[in-house]
């Protein structure tokens, strides 16, 4: 009888437990549907305290400007910013946008704010990714979703290194407001490198083996560094900027990324674009919520400049003592490239983040155009005697 009540007994638990289970939304948008508990939605913007149409801010050359600043707990949720003059007369590599977590004097987040928000050199283009995006008219709505939670206070400065004053800064900061942030909850992390990267001293820039055979890199020596980082977290995604001098593909680079000290690497790519989730030498713009090139060179080969991004939103990179991400320039560090870049993380606790280069480091090198390579034709002629029919192979 005993063994009848508890078999009736256990088969009433698991109908229960079925009927609850079967009641739990599982769908991407499922957690909108979720009440939650402590949270107040809340805003800082530059509208106009006068009740005018003044909606923006001016902020003086060589000022830094608080634009976000509260305390205790909260999670900024959305931010978006625009800017006037346009990037031909206002350089949105010399605006640096910083973040602050929980009373720390030192920044988490520091980035070009066009750089942080997935534009580089200075351009403004259109793209749609989901953390981040550029919105019409000509990118220079400038959009992030990725969210930044805070325990005792939170503060966002922008720091006008552009040598003029920004005329027009509209801005509008969403953020929750919470009683208590819940267990385990990171800290948002951004950093920007920015690097001429030089050729092998032996080879040359000796890509797709034009010049000899390639030589070979296992751990990673030379490679450029997206980020280097100590503590415990996981890493998020990455805006990727290069500016190639060459026709040749500048994409042969592997990523190797080491995770808890590591020596050799823990993570070995097969080529950048693979990592940035495209392959064969792409050179289409496409956008995808996880991944994309939303600027690409339009010249000879790859001549030019390429944006690439990817953003690791389910399958982050996870460490508990240390990361640090590398990647080649070209195959075995074979080309000059000037590169540029922008991570993005989360750690356990709001951590210092390295200092970024400084303007005269962050300024794009120019472009490659027809004259360049004209003049290098007619060096190569004379080098060549000025036979009058040379063709150039």
């Amino acid at each position: 009888m005993k063994k009848i009540i508890l078999n009736i007994l256990l088969f009433v638990t698991v109908l229960i437990n079925s009927a609850v289970h079967a009641q739990v939304l599982n769908n991407d948008l499922s957690a909108l549907s979720q009440i939650q508990q402590g949270m107040t939605s809340k805003r800082i913007s530059s509208y106009d305290r006068t009740g005018g149409g003044d909606d923006f801010i001016r902020i003086a050359k060589d000022e830094k400007k608080t634009v976000f600043e509260v305390k205790g707990a909260g999670i900024i949720n959305h931010i978006w910013i625009t800017m006037a003059p346009d990037p031909g007369t206002l350089s949105r590599n010399d605006v640096i946008i910083k973040m602050y977590w929980d009373g720390k004097e030192y920044p988490s987040v520091v980035s070009p704010i066009g750089p942080f928000f997935g534009q580089g050199w200075n351009e403004s283009y259109e793209y749609s990714a989901l953390p981040l995006s550029a919105s019409p008219v000509e990118g220079r709505g400038m959009v992030c979703y990725f969210t930044m939670p805070f325990s005792n206070g939170a503060r966002i400065e922008i720091d006008n290194q552009s040598g003029r004053s920004i005329g027009h800064f509209y801005y509008s900061i969403d953020y929750a407001a919470l009683d208590k942030l819940p267990a385990n909850t990171g800290r948002f992390h951004s950093w920007y490198n920015k690097q001429l990267t030089g050729t092998s001293k032996t080879e040359g820039e000796n890509e797709w083996g034009i010049l000899g055979k390639p030589g070979n890199n296992l751990l990673g020596k030379d490679n450029y560094v997206i980020a280097d980082i100590k503590g415990k977290g996981h890493f998020v995604g990455v805006n990727y900027y290069v500016n190639s001098p060459t026709p040749v593909w500048y994409g042969e680079g592997d990523e190797m990324i080491f995770i808890d000290n590591a020596t050799e690497p823990t993570l070995n790519g097969t080529g950048t674009e693979d990592y940035f989730n495209t392959a064969w030498c792409p050179k289409s713009v496409f956008s995808h919520p996880y991944y994309g090139y939303p600027r690409v060179n339009n010249d000879i080969g790859w001549l030019g400049r390429t944006h690439l991004y990817r953003f690791h939103i389910t399958d982050p990179l996870y460490f508990n003592k240390a990361f640090k991400f590398t990647i080649e320039h070209g195959h075995n560090n074979v080309l000059t490239l000037d590169l540029a870049s922008v991570a993005y993380w989360y750690q356990s606790e709001a951590n210092p983040v390295p200092p970024i280069p400084d303007a005269a480091a962050r300024k794009p090198m120019p472009l490659i155009n027809i004259g360049d390579i004209h003049r290098w034709r007619n060096e190569w002629r004379k080098s060549k005697g000025n036979d009058p029919k040379l063709w150039g192979n």
